[in-house]
Order: C-alpha cells, then structure tokens, then sequence
C-alpha cells in the first residue's frame, strides 16, 4: 500500500501536466485567432479610410469655401467668456484684469455669497464659476453632498467689486 501511493500522486501530478498543457494550447490557438481577426477589422478600416479619403479628393474642388457660422452660434463655446468690450468697460473701471480680478474676488467672498451650509461636516464651496458680461457672473457650488448655482450680479467702481446674488438655485 505503501509504494501505491507515490504512484497515485505522480499520475495524478501528470494527469494535472497534461491537463493544464492541453488548456494552454487551446488559449494560445484561440488567442492567435482573435489577433488574425483584429488584423483583418484594421486592414478593412484603413482601407475604407483610405478610399474616404479619395473620394473626399474628388468631390470636392480646391475653390470650395468654408462655411462661416453665424456670430451667434459660438455662443456656446464661449460661454462664460467676456467680449472685449466687456474687457474695456472693466479696465475702464479700474480693474487691471478684468476676468482673473473677478474670480478671485469671488473666491475670496464665496462665504458671505453662498446662501446653503454645508451638510455632514462639508464645506460649501465655490468650484466653477463663469463670468458672463461685464455685469453677471454665474457660480456653481458644493460641499460634497448637496450643492446649486449662483446667478451673481457684481458692479465695479474704482478697482472695488461688490456681489449681489440675484438667483440661487438648489440641486
């Protein structure tokens, strides 16, 4: 009985060999298919880019004008980005840069313009903020558990800017 079970374990030991080496085959073999596979897909893609490419070539002619949306279709994009007229009127007014001065008067006065405390040992705080012209300004705040926007009016005389929240609005 004794020198049956060495005999037991070793086939057992090459039983696991063969079985784990047959597992490793077939991952290989189905790996190196799925990469034939990716192959194709790219060489399909580049292919298709590749006639795309022609046929933007020839469809279009090299006179072509570009498009010019209207002005106000950027709006979007620029949102929270002042004119430079807006610019003007603020210099004008003693601000030596206008768009920087005010958010960080802002960020200086978040805590006398936020209308919420914070919930569970938060702090609300201003974390995004746009100005919009050279009179409103709009802020978003949070604590980390609730938090709103601000619609903020501010006026500038002499290089001095004071806030007024015209708007809050809870999340």
């Amino acid at each position: 009985m004794r020198s049956a079970i060495p005999w037991i374990l070793a086939a057992i030991f090459l039983f696991l060999a063969l079985y784990f080496y047959r597992q490793k085959s077939e991952a290989e073999s189905r790996l190196a298919i799925a990469d034939d596979k990716l192959a194709e897909i790219d060489q399909q893609l580049e292919q298709e880019q590749a006639t795309s490419d022609s046929l933007e070539k020839i469809m279009l002619p090299p006179d072509t004008m570009q498009m010019v949306p209207p002005s106000g279709a950027s709006f979007v994009d620029e949102f929270g980005t002042m004119s430079q007229t807006d610019v003007r009127k603020l210099q004008s007014r003693g601000l030596r840069n206008p768009e920087s001065d005010l958010m960080n008067d802002l960020n200086r006065k978040q805590r006398q313009l936020i209308p919420a405390d914070g919930q569970l040992g938060g702090t609300m705080a201003i974390r995004d903020s746009r100005i919009l012209n050279d009179r409103y300004a709009m802020a978003y705040y949070e604590d980390g558990h609730t938090g709103g926007y601000l619609l903020l009016k501010f006026h500038v005389a002499n290089g001095t800017i004071n806030w007024t929240v015209v708007d809050n609005s809870r999340l």
